[in-house]
C-alpha cells in the first residue's frame, strides 16, 4: 500500500505562482512513476505532468508546458509541480498520482485545490 498526500494549493493572482508537494509513503519501493492530474468543476480529470522515479524522463500536457515544472526528490519519497504564470484556467482541483509496481496509475491522492483570479 502507498500513502499520498498533496499539498500547497490556494488562491493566486494571474500570472502568479504556486509550488505542489507531493508525499508518498508506505511501499514507495516499487514506484515507477508519479504524476499529476487536475479536474475543474464541470470537467473531466485531464493529465497535468509525470516524471519517471527512476530515470526522471518528464512528460507535461501541452496547456501547462514551458510554465509548470515536475521534480522529484528520491531521498524524501516527495514530488513537486512549479507552477508558475498561472492563469484562471488553471483553477482545478490537483491530484497526485503513483503507479507502484506497474505502469499504470494505482494510488491517488485526495487533491488540493488551486485558485488562479484576480
Amino acid at each position: 500500500q502507498v500513502q499520498v498526500v498533496e499539498s500547497g494549493g490556494g488562491s493566486v493572482q494571474p500570472g502568479g505562482s504556486l509550488r505542489l508537494s507531493c508525499a508518498a509513503s508506505g511501499n514507495t519501493r516499487s514506484t515507477v512513476v508519479m504524476g499529476w492530474f487536475r479536474q475543474a468543476p464541470g470537467k473531466e480529470r485531464e493529465f497535468v505532468a509525470s516524471i519517471n522515479w527512476i530515470g526522471g524522463f518528464t512528460s507535461y500536457a501541452n496547456s501547462v508546458r514551458g510554465r509548470f515544472t515536475i521534480s522529484r526528490d528520491n531521498a524524501k519519497n516527495t514530488m513537486y509541480l512549479q507552477m508558475d504564470s498561472l492563469k484562471p484556467e488553471d483553477t482545478a482541483l490537483y491530484y497526485c498520482a503513483v503507479a507502484s509496481g506497474q505502469t499504470t496509475y494505482n494510488y491517488w491522492g485526495q487533491g488540493t485545490q488551486v485558485t488562479v483570479s484576480s
